[in-house]
């Protein structure tokens, strides 16, 4: 892109970008309890008929899931995945989504590491 054209960002970029400020928040204070955490978008749910506890949903619709890892699931690292679309539907604007993001996430580790979400802010 030439310099004088601003350069333009996609809805899944700036859905990215906002996850990963939330993250890297989190990360500061926390950082030690989420190594080896991975966190991960993708657009819309998987189609299944019913959801299992680790699925943090509005109504009857996933919003996130979380994936433990650990010993019993071959040592596969702890995941977080945010589904970019139910999330965007959401929210009024860009901050409100920014919000529910960090909501969302704030809500999913705090599960993974079994705490009170009010504990991690």
């Amino acid at each position: 892109m030439p310099a004088s054209v601003p350069l333009s960002r996609t809805k899944a970029e700036l859905f990215d970008d906002l996850v990963l400020d939330a993250v890297e928040t989190l990360e500061r204070q926390f950082g030690k309890e989420l190594a080896g955490v991975e966190f991960a978008v993708e657009e819309v749910p998987p189609d299944l008929n019913v959801y299992d506890s680790d699925v943090l949903e509005d109504g009857e619709v996933p919003l996130a899931r979380l994936l433990p890892g650990g010993p019993g699931r071959m040592n596969v690292p702890p995941r977080i995945v945010l589904y970019r679309r139910p999330l965007e539907f959401r929210a009024i604007d860009h901050e409100d989504l920014a919000d529910l993001v960090h909501d969302v996430i704030i809500e999913q580790v705090a599960n993974l590491l079994g705490v009170d979400p009010e504990d991690l802010g």
